[in-house]
C-alpha cells in the first residue's frame, strides 16, 4: 500500500528535484525519445501535420498530462497499492509551456480526475526545460485555415459510429480522433473507418489515432491495473489538442447514449468502483471549465445525452447503412475474455454494454454474440453470464414499481447541480426509457444462482 509519484521528464539532462514523501514511490516517465514525444504522441502529431494541422503548445501540454494520467491509471494496481483495494493516491508532476495558465486550471483538473476514477490525485506543474519551449514543431506557412469544422471522438463503438455517420450525412467535415490502445477496439476503428470512407466518398473528413501503450513495468515492482477508469481523460485530451490545431473555434463531439452517460448504479453495491463516469454530465461540465480556464477556443458536447441507445439507432441519419456495418463496431466491456472459451475477441452478449447494445437493435442486429440465445436456459446469476442480467432485472422491477424513483436515482453516480431542473427531468426520462429498452430484451430471460 503505497503512494505513487509520476514525474514527466524531457531529455537525459532533465532531472528535476522533487520533494518525495517517506511513503511515496517515485517513477520518472521519459516523455521524449529520438523521434520526438514518446508513447505514440509524436506519431499522432506527425499524422496531424500531414493534414496541415499543428496543435498549440497548451494542447501539447494537455496531451502530455493525459498520457501521464493514463500511465498512472493503467500501471498502478489498485489491488496492491490502495489502502482499501480501490482508492489510490497518485501525484503527477508534469512539464508545461505556461505554468501560470495551468495553475489556474489545476483545481478543475483535480476535481475532474477525482470524480472520474475515484482516486486521490495531486497534480503539479513545472516549466519545461530550456530548449523544449516548442514541441509541436514549426507552424506551416502560410498559415491557412483548414476546412475541417470540428472534432468527433471515434472509439470504434456503436455510439461513436452513429456520431460519425450523422456528422458525415450533415456534411459537418469532422476530424475523427481515436485512442489506439490495447484490445479489439483498435481493430473496430479500422473496420468502421474503412466502411465510412467507402460510403462517404464525397464528404470531407479525416481520421487520426493516438497509438499509446505503456510498458507494464513503468512503476517498478507494481502490477498493472485493468479498470482504466481514467482512460477518457486521455481521450478527451487528445480530442481537445487536435481541436486546437484546427485554428478556428471548434466543438469536440463525444457521442454517448444517455443511459451509459448517466450510468446509474443498477444496485447499491455498484456505487464507486463499479460505476464508471466516462461521459457523466458532471465530468463533461468540468471539461468545459478546463477548456475555458486554459483559454482554448473550443467546447465539448454530447449530442445524444438525452437519447437511449435504441433512440440513437432509430434516429441515425442513415439507419440502413448503420445496420449493415454495425457488426464492425465493438461495444463489449472486455472482448478479450472470450479467449478462455477458445473464441476470437468479440461480444460476449451478457456484459452491461452488450445488453444495452442488444436492446438497441431488437431487429436486424448483425452482431455475433457469444451468448446467442439468452432464453434457452436459466442464466447463472452468480457467474458473469448472469450478473448484469439479474442486476438489470432488479433495477427494472424497482423502477416499474416506483417510477418516481428515476428523479432520485440519476443523482447516485454523482452531482448534477451544473444542470437546471428541465435538464434533470430529461435525464430521469432517458434513464427510465433506457431501462425499459433493456427490459424488453430481457422479457422471458430467466436467472438463478447455481
Amino acid at each position: 500500500m503505497k503512494r505513487h509519484l509520476l514525474v514527466g521528464t524531457m531529455g537525459a539532462k532533465d532531472k528535476p528535484a522533487i520533494d518525495t514523501g517517506t511513503d511515496e514511490v517515485r517513477s520518472d516517465v521519459q516523455l521524449l525519445n529520438a523521434g520526438g514525444i514518446a508513447y505514440g504522441i509524436q506519431t499522432a502529431l506527425n499524422d496531424l501535420r500531414k493534414l496541415d494541422l499543428v496543435p498549440d503548445e497548451i494542447g501539447i501540454d494537455l496531451l502530455i498530462l493525459g498520457a501521464l494520467v493514463y500511465a498512472a491509471d493503467t500501471r498502478i494496481s489498485r489491488a496492491t497499492e490502495a489502502q482499501d483495494g480501490w482508492t489510490r493516491e497518485i501525484r503527477i508532476v508534469t512539464p508545461v509551456s505556461d505554468v501560470a495558465a495551468w495553475e489556474r486550471a489545476r483545481p478543475i483538473v483535480m476535481r475532474a480526475l477525482g470524480f472520474l476514477s475515484g482516486d486521490r490525485w495531486s497534480i503539479e506543474f513545472r516549466k519545461r526545460p530550456a530548449g523544449k519551449e516548442r514541441l509541436a514543431g514549426t507552424v506551416p506557412t502560410p498559415l491557412l485555415q483548414t476546412d475541417l469544422l470540428g472534432v468527433n471522438l471515434f472509439s470504434g463503438g456503436l455510439d461513436s459510429l452513429i456520431g460519425a455517420i450523422d456528422s458525415l450525412t450533415k456534411d459537418e467535415k469532422p476530424l475523427l480522433v481515436s485512442h489506439a490502445g490495447e484490445g479489439a477496439g483498435s481493430k473496430a476503428q479500422y473496420l468502421c473507418h474503412a466502411e465510412l470512407k467507402a460510403r462517404f466518398l464525397k464528404q470531407r473528413f479525416e481520421w487520426v489515432r493516438l497509438p499509446m501503450v505503456f510498458a507494464h513495468d513503468l512503476a517498478d515492482g507494481v502490477g498493472s491495473e485493468t479498470s482504466t477508469r481514467a482512460r477518457s481523460f486521455l481521450f478527451f485530451a487528445f480530442g481537445v489538442a487536435a481541436g486546437t490545431a484546427l485554428r478556428r473555434r471548434f466543438e469536440l463531439k463525444v457521442p454517448e447514449n444517455g443511459l451509459i452517460a448517466l450510468n446509474v448504479p443498477l444496485d447499491p453495491l455498484r456505487l464507486g468502483a463499479l460505476s464508471t463516469r466516462t461521459t457523466h454530465p458532471f465530468y463533461m461540465a468540468r471539461w468545459t471549465e478546463l477548456v475555458a480556464a486554459l483559454g482554448i477556443d473550443g467546447s465539448l458536447a454530447n449530442p445524444y445525452w438525452a437519447m437511449t441507445k435504441g433512440e440513437m439507432v432509430e434516429a441515425c441519419t442513415d439507419k440502413a447503412f448503420l445496420l449493415s456495418i454495425a457488426d464492425k463496431s465493438i461495444s463489449c466491456s472486455s472482448p478479450a475474455k472470450l479467449r478462455w472459451a477458445g473464441q476470437a475477441q468479440g461480444h460476449c452478449g451478457y456484459c452491461l454494454p452488450c445488453l444495452i447494445r442488444r436492446a438497441s437493435i431488437p431487429d436486424g442486429d448483425p452482431t455475433e454474440y457469444y451468448l446467442t440465445d439468452m432464453k434457452r436456459r436459466a442464466l447463472n446469476s452468480a457467474e458473469a453470464e448472469g450478473v448484469q442480467v439479474r442486476s438489470f432485472q432488479l433495477a427494472i422491477a424497482r423502477l416499474r414499481a416506483r417510477p418516481e424513483l428515476a428523479k432520485v436515482l440519476i443523482h447516485k453516480p454523482g452531482p448534477l447541480y451544473d444542470h437546471d431542473i428541465d435538464d434533470q427531468a430529461e435525464m430521469a426520462g432517458v434513464y427510465a426509457r433506457g431501462l425499459e429498452e433493456v427490459g424488453r430484451l430481457l422479457d422471458g430471460v430467466r436467472t438463478k444462482p447455481k
